[in-house]
């Protein structure tokens, strides 16, 4: 019998739908189409390369580059009921020849492999004896030289396939990738013709928070305390911080794991174990740690330290939350953190550069990481939206402000520093722009060390101008020009202040430089345990304990990490049902065929004997909930609808009211607005550019959009604007002319 796409979804995974992305990578997968998806932390990346490969005859491979990776999701398929195996140093000779041989005998689906074994004995017998239709890189963008984790061993993948006695589909994934970097994957990998799928980088269940304390110590002490039935991710940048707070937070009595490559391979391993295994509630670690973790309840990332990259730091906050509850990205900043990393950009450690042949390529690379780093220290320093600043930098369209970041929640004041800002510029350039911002602001306000002796610099006429002020006020007046563009910065190993022709605007006395401050470290009010509470009953929520402690239980039984038994997610949907049948309970959010065989009996009968032991499910079960009482009926198993492009009906588009000017954006939410049909492709600004530009009122130049002769005779005008990052983009504006005409092209006839 023929499985379909959406019951090997349930039957395997438990899942009555595809999230969105996932159906039409999956399609083209299967019609034989290279694809590059860049889906965030928690989109259901796996799923898009595993349900292809249940469903087709043959071999896929799995490309990941860490062990931890490996074992998590085959430990979560096999639980699934799907033949899966891995091969990584952790197994021996033997082992590894009963796995290659067992998948040229047809007795697995899927096999796990890290690019640096492509080269080994055993991906060459795999490549000359096993049918492979199916090869999936995943963290693809380790294939980039701009990606932020470069491994040159994942040049190794197209001399593999180039092995292989045909060529399989190719699918790449990343969850975090800018326009040149996608550019790079799908070049190095060699893909031909691919699907491009870019979903939203946006996960609107992740508060993110950038806090300035004077002492980090205290303010994570603090936060834990607040958070106490949390489990969350400490980040530091370097091997001492991890050690240190870890010490701390011990000698607090706080549950806590550590994991740094300082640690022996033992040590690392019963670190990464106890978290998972929920055994320790927090880890305190450095990036080393993290990827492939699939642990879906983790309410909090906390960076100790600011990270080298958006890119970094996204990925590795993009860890909290993967259940789509509620749950808090905080980064605590502090200048000495870009020290730091610029020390960690001219460290060299990786075995597999070769020197001097690479020696342009490393210092291509450094000078993107300082790149880099500016963006992610002027994030740190941003007083507006910061959810809105990460989406820029990938390029994603974004609502006005997101109402959830420390950007929004807070308040700030404002000081005009116009009078400071000059002697900084006449500071400059009196000194030659020979120097960064900590000698600068040491000129002014008249230190007396060493280094202004050396350089004669006490000798300058700015010398001592800002005495009344402490050099980190200064620097921070000097951030605040260069996000407003009055100074420059070169991206030497060693920055220097450069001035530019903006600084003219000064000249104005209209002009004004005012350096915005939040009034307080944190916004008040806010509290993680508020905002995920979960709408269960005190009796439930009772339930949700006892469901837990089952499911640690069974997965002691096992050996595996509790959620791979189930999620959060499923715990709770079991207590909101509570489902007394085994048909019922293949309803629960992630419950499946297979899971419902092997945990239906246990979990249904702790159900019913809490229900007994509490006057039965209705007493449990809030009065006038979706499942109580007074709906008895019995609910539909929910069915996959194809969607349908965009259209409107000639009484919706009635209600459309044009007034003034909007962006496409703004134009495609208003439209969708006149609509509520379920079965609807969701319309957005970037379709409506690209059906103007069949009709000849745009035209695209490389990424933007630009209006023509035709077009700005119906009223559409372009103006080229520079996001925070300094990337220019054109923004679109409709008059009234063009949005009627829009509206007529998605109106039915």
């Amino acid at each position: 019998m023929t499985v379909t796409k959406q019951e090997a979804l349930k039957n395997w995974f438990g899942y009555d739908s595809f999230r969105a992305g996932q159906e039409e990578i999956v399609d083209h997968i299967m019609a034989g189409r290279d694809v590059l998806a860049i889906m965030p932390t928690g989109a259901g990346k796996s799923i898009c390369y595993q349900i292809p490969a249940l469903l087709t005859e043959g071999l896929t491979i799995v490309i990941s580059p860490l062990i931890s990776l490996m074992k998590d999701q085959v430990q979560a398929l096999r639980q699934n009921g799907v033949a899966a195996a891995y091969i990584n140093s952790t197994l021996d000779h033997t082992e590894i020849r009963e796995i290659v041989s067992g998948c040229i005998g047809g007795a697995y689906k899927l096999l796990y492999l890290s690019p640096e074994r492509l080269d080994t004995e055993e991906a060459v017998r795999l490549a000359s004896e096993a049918e492979i239709r199916l090869i999936a890189v995943d963290e693809a963008h380790c294939i980039s030289q701009w990606g932020q984790d470069f491994r040159p061993s994942y040049r190794r993948i197209p001399q593999f396939i180039g092995m292989l006695k045909r060529r399989p589909v190719l699918a790449a994934f990343t969850a975090t990738a800018t326009a040149r970097v996608r550019e790079d994957i799908e070049g190095n990998l060699r893909l031909r013709d691919p699907y491009v799928h870019v979903a939203g980088f946006d996960r609107p269940n992740l508060y993110f928070g950038v806090e300035q304390p004077e002492d980090k110590d205290r303010y994570i002490e603090e936060y834990l305390a607040e958070h106490k039935n949390d489990s969350g991710i400490i980040y530091c940048s370097t091997r001492k911080n991890v050690d240190a707070l870890y010490g701390l937070l011990s000698a607090e009595g706080i549950p806590v794991s550590r994991y740094h490559a300082g640690l022996s391979i033992l040590e690392r391993k019963e670190s990464q174990d106890s978290f998972v295994y929920d055994e320790t509630r927090i880890m305190v670690a450095t990036n080393a740690f993290g990827m492939g973790i699939d642990k879906s309840n983790v309410r909090f990332v906390i960076h100790y330290n600011m990270p080298g990259s958006i890119e970094n730091y996204y990925q590795e906050a993009g860890r909290a939350g993967r259940d789509g509850e509620p749950a808090e990205c905080i980064l605590l900043y502090g200048p000495a953190d870009v020290e730091t990393q610029r020390f960690l950009i001219t460290r060299h450690e990786n075995p597999e550069y070769e020197l001097p042949e690479d020696i342009e390529s490393i210092y291509m690379q450094e000078r993107n990481a300082r790149q880099k780093l500016e963006q992610m220290r002027s994030y740190c320093l941003a007083s507006g939206c910061l959810r809105n600043y990460i989406l820029d930098y990938f390029g994603e369209e974004h609502a006005a402000a997101c109402g959830n970041c420390s950007g929004c929640c807070r308040e700030y004041t404002e000081t005009d520093i116009t009078d400071e800002a000059k002697q900084i510029i006449n500071c400059v350039y009196e000194t030659g722009q020979r120097f960064g911002t900590g000698v600068i602001a040491e000129i002014l306000t008249g230190k007396n060390n060493a280094r202004i002796r050396k350089a004669g610099l006490s000798e300058k006429r700015t010398y001592g101008r800002l005495r009344d002020l402490t050099v980190r006020r200064v620097q921070q007046m000097i951030d605040c020009m260069l996000m407003e563009g009055y100074l420059d910065k070169t991206l030497d190993q060693y920055p220097v202040l450069k001035l530019n022709q903006k600084l003219r605007e000064l000249s104005d006395p209209e002009t004004h430089v005012i350096l915005k401050e939040a009034k307080q470290i944190r916004p008040e009010g806010r509290r993680l345990d508020q905002e995920k509470a979960l709408p269960l009953s005190e009796l439930q929520m009772q339930l949700f304990d006892r469901l837990r402690v089952l499911r640690s239980s069974q997965a002691r039984q096992e050996g595996v990490p509790p959620f791979v038994v189930f999620s959060d997610r499923s715990l709770h949907d079991m207590c909101a049902r509570l489902p007394v049948t085994e048909e019922e309970f293949l309803d629960v959010n992630g419950v499946g065929r297979q899971k419902a065989q092997r945990y239906g009996e246990q979990f249904l009968r702790e159900i019913s004997e809490f229900a007994a032991e509490h006057g039965g499910v209705d007493r449990i079960r809030p009065a006038g909930s979706p499942d109580g009482p007074e709906k008895k009926s019995k609910r539909k198993r929910k069915e996959t609808v194809p969607k349908q492009p965009f259209r409107l009906t000639a009484e919706e588009a009635e209600k459309f009211e044009a007034a003034g000017a909007c962006s496409p954006g703004q134009l495609a939410k208003a439209m969708r607005e006149l609509t509520d049909r379920p079965d609807l492709e969701k319309l957005y600004g970037t379709a409506i550019c690209a059906r103007l530009a069949e009709e000849g009122w745009l035209e695209k130049r490389d990424d933007d959009f630009y209006p023509t002769e035709r077009g700005t005779g119906a009223g559409i005008t372009g103006e080229e604007k520079t996001g925070q990052q300094g990337k220019t983009y054109v923004a679109l504006s409709f008059g009234e002319e063009t949005q009627k005409h829009v509206l007529r092209m998605y109106t039915e006839v």
